[in-house]
């Protein structure tokens, strides 16, 4: 018998079962990730938030396994055809790939060729062919001709039999699982183009005679192939190697080998050899194949998928937890050409303050009138930073901005420029329609750009996850699974950071653990009836919000000059009784408590230990209390981008340039140089080390130097590398760039599908 759940899900984790059990136990009743991973440590011995996802996505999957091999087990008996032997395998079945292997004998399907010729009574014969090849199949065919039950001639016994054989073949568990391991290791995956397709298809040429070994394929070209497959323009398929050459024609291949073996089935020269030699060969050709490379490439899709998802919620948690520029009062300008720029200001609470729409660029070239409105609204409102939109007209309204710090240095300003990306969702959104009702949507978009300059996490929990855009292929994959691996990010993200329970949002606030979109909305009712929290014993009058969700929520809210001054802090109200015996034991008020690194370095924390609150709570108290409400955020820095390079004409092999990392995929990262179009980091460029995982180098956010390496301008594409040594590479012909693909020596290439990805690393692949 297998082991339990809790014991296969320690034994993958490398933890001890208690661990696992209390973590369940805790999971099943109701309480969130972040608040086990940060208020209950001593239940289950440390483990980390990665951990416990990785342990509530394994106890979801083995408790459907669970659950499937009851309704297998329950299905067999009820046929009456459940052995000893058979239910020893089922129960021991460790994945559903194998569970449904085993079942798939049992299985209600449609009437098939092979279910018509055991009613017709042919089995017998296939049997007896399969036991003693000395037989021959002609002769023994003729005891089974019946016209009554559909059986003519010796020829229609004989293929009703095969298709026995073959139904029998490709159903026999043990078989599947040598043969899909097989595949998985040396299967190919080839790709051409459809008929009439080259031109229409042209994004996707790179596959049109495309081969690469199954398991080497990476996520973000699986994604690719799969999308041209799906719009019509490549045909897949999985081949063998000896599959591939001229030679094969005539001969069978390994898989075909593997079935006739596991059967032992051998041309030895007796009637039946050849009879059933074809009967191997069409239950592969027919039977197996087929599904096999359907099963395996629903396979490397589903991780694919996995993969392209840990991409995306890896680059959305760089974004979310990228340096606040703090409480300061900020202008946002969401640039635009003909429709303008619009303006917004804010105050250092990120509440709108003023707006406007200015005209620097074509056609009308306003730019002293803009001037002189962004100065009066700069001084009006004591603004100290000017947040700048990457999109369009970004650097041409940098320049405007620059222009005003020259020509109005009283002011103190200083500029960033920000990613915009989500800025329209959110302006056509629900949530920002309450917020500012009567506001022009345009300008929503520039508060946006102005508050997440402020507070990134803040202003980007207002957005769907999936609509920040930092995914590679994130409408290919599926968007139930998507949504799930994003918010599970975003929950990690907002608790982590905490949330000032008198200021944040109800987007922000639904985000805090035990809370939701209700809830979020009755606090936000509540401060706006009775004011400001002073304590976070109030949270108990919002209405629906009990003894447990406080319990889940308390240790993540945050007051500013409330009446405790714990409640600033991550402390968690269940456990202010050990302060207050820190309190008698320095006999010092909670004042001077706080932020006293000497005394609280000094203090022995197993002396504050007791039944409830084990050393591992007592530790994190002491270390929040040197520097209560910490925030885990890197420093506020910004990147500058070079004068005079604005566009991709502006740019020459060879020049050093700084920028910010914008995206970070398998394949290398994108940087925003300011020239309205990434350029990409291939892998291969981002150090002088092996680089396997780019984020092991670099994330969404940083401010990288960069060199420029190529630039295709027809393509929109630039090849830029961290390696300052790299030599600039002369223009390259098609023939050149892209290497040929032998099956033997196969290479990475990479995604295709109109994203900014497109083949740009084979540029900078090394032939």
């Amino acid at each position: 018998m297998l082991p339990r759940i809790e014991e296969r899900i320690a034994r993958e984790l490398g933890a001890h079962v208690a661990q696992v059990i209390a973590a369940v136990q805790l999971l099943d009743e109701g309480a969130t990730v972040p608040f086990i991973a940060r208020y209950r440590k001593e239940a289950t011995g440390g483990l980390d938030d990665t951990q416990l996802r990785n342990l509530d996505e394994r106890l979801v999957y083995l408790r459907e396994l669970e659950e499937r091999r009851t309704a297998v087990l329950a299905s067999i008996e009820e046929q009456g055809k459940l052995t000893p032997e058979l239910k020893s395998e089922v129960e021991n079945a460790e994945t559903k790939q194998r569970l449904e292997d085993l079942y798939l004998p049992y299985k209600q399907k449609r009437r098939t060729k092979a279910q018509i010729a055991r009613e017709a009574g042919l089995e017998p014969l296939a049997l007896a062919l399969l036991a003693d090849p000395n037989l021959t199949p002609e002769a023994e065919a003729e005891r089974y001709v019946d016209v009554d039950k559909g059986v003519a001639d010796v020829k229609a016994a004989l293929d009703g039999a095969r298709q026995i054989l073959m139904e029998k073949f490709a159903e026999d568990a043990e078989l599947l699982g040598k043969l899909r391991i097989h595949l998985q290791d040396y299967g190919v995956m080839i790709s051409t183009m459809q008929e009439g397709k080259e031109e229409e298809g042209q994004k996707y040429r790179d596959y049109f005679a495309y081969s690469e070994p199954l398991k080497a394929v990476p996520s973000h070209r699986a994604l690719a192939l799969f999308r041209g497959r799906n719009e019509g323009m490549l045909r897949l398929e999985l081949k063998l190697p000896e599959d591939l050459q001229d030679t094969v024609s005539k001969s069978a291949n390994a898989c075909e080998g593997m079935v006739a073996s596991h059967w032992g089935i051998r041309d030895s020269g007796r009637p039946a050899d050849r009879w059933l030699a074809d009967t191997v060969r069409w239950t592969w050709r027919v039977k197996l194949s087929l599904s096999m490379e359907l099963e395996l490439f629903n396979g490397l899709f589903e991780r694919a998928e996995e993969e392209a998802i840990r991409v995306f919620g890896a680059n959305l948690k760089d974004l979310l937890l990228a340096a606040p520029a703090g409480p300061k009062a900020v202008i946002g300008l969401d640039p635009g050409i003909r429709t303008g720029v619009k303006v917004a200001v804010v105050d250092r609470t990120g509440k709108l303050l003023d707006t406007a729409t200015i005209y620097p660029h074509e056609p009308r070239n306003d730019w002293e009138g803009s001037l002189h409105t962004l100065a009066v609204l700069a001084k009006k409102h004591e603004a100290e930073l000017i947040s700048i939109g990457n999109g369009t007209a970004s650097r041409e309204t940098d320049k405007l901005a620059a222009d005003l710090m020259k020509r109005f240095p009283e002011a103190k300003l200083a500029k960033v420029v920000v990613s915009e990306a989500g800025a329209s969702v959110y302006s056509a959104s629900e949530f920002a329609a309450r917020e500012f009702p009567q506001l022009d949507v345009s300008l929503r978009g520039a508060v946006s750009i102005a508050r997440r300059l402020q507070d990134p996490l803040a202003e980007l929990v207002k957005i769907e996850p999936k609509a920040i855009g930092v995914g590679q292929y994130q409408h290919d994959v599926s968007q139930t699974k998507l949504a799930h691996g994003l918010n599970a990010v975003v929950e990690d993200c907002v608790n982590a950071v905490g949330v000032d329970l008198n200021t944040a949002s109800a987007p922000l606030l639904a985000r805090v653990s035990g809370l939701n979109t209700s809830l979020a909305a009755n606090i936000v009712a509540w401060r706006d009836q009775h004011g400001a929290f002073p304590n976070r014993e109030k949270l108990k009058e919002v209405s629906r919000l009990g003894e447990k969700t406080f319990e889940q929520a308390a240790g993540f809210l945050r007051i500013q000059g409330g009446d405790n001054p714990l409640d600033a802090s991550s402390v968690h109200p269940e456990a202010y009784p050990v302060i207050e015996r820190i309190l008698a034991e320095t006999r010092l008020p909670v004042k001077g408590l706080i932020g006293n690194t000497d005394i609280l370095r000094r203090l022995d924390a197993k002396k504050f230990t007791d039944e409830r609150f084990g050393l591992p709570t007592v530790k994190d108290i002491l270390k929040e209390l040197e520097k209560p409400g910490r925030d885990p955020r890197p420093e506020f820095k910004t990147a500058t981008f070079k004068e005079g390079v604005e566009n991709l004409k502006d740019l020459q092999p060879g020049m050093t340039l700084e920028g910010v990392v914008t995206n970070v995929a398998n394949f290398g990262a994108f940087v925003d140089i300011g020239v309205h179009q990434d350029g990409l980091v291939h892998v291969s460029a981002l150090s002088n080390k092996f680089v396997k995982d780019p984020r092991e180098v670099v994330k969404a956010g940083d401010i990288v130097r960069v060199k420029v390496l190529e630039v295709d301008i027809p393509r929109k594409r630039i090849a830029l590398t961290m390696r300052m040594s790299d030599e600039v590479r002369p223009q390259q012909t098609r023939q050149e760039r892209v290497p040929n693909r032998a099956l033997a020596k196969s290479r990475q290439a990479e995604p295709a599908g109109g994203s900014m990805a497109d083949a740009l690393a084979k540029a900078l692949r090394r032939n």
